[in-house]
């Protein structure tokens, strides 16, 4: 299953609201999701952003792709995210 984390649009006509997710990437942009790891209030001044760093850390270092505007945020917000450390195959069988 390719994840990806975006945002996902609520609110009224000229009052958007977004709920930062983790989605399977080939499902809707409204359609079901496998956790909500956020919020986006661009409405308010200032803008209004709370994201759970440590659950956006996991999906990303799990192989989650971040939307563009979910990765600036997360440089907003100064998340530091990384990967997983994996070991190539050829150092495995050398063991």
């Amino acid at each position: 299953m390719a994840v990806c984390v975006r945002l996902q649009r609520h609110g009224n006509t000229h009052r958007p609201f977004y709920h930062i997710v983790a989605t399977d990437s080939r499902k809707k942009l409204g359609g079901q999701v496998l956790e909500r790891l956020g919020h986006y209030d661009p409405a308010g001044e200032p803008s209004k952003i709370v994201v759970d760093e440590s659950r956006l850390a996991f999906w990303y270092e799990k192989g989650a792709e971040l939307s563009n505007t979910v990765a600036k945020i997360a440089k907003i917000q100064k998340i530091k995210l990384e990967r997983a450390k994996t070991t190539p195959a050829r150092a495995k069988k050398a063991k």
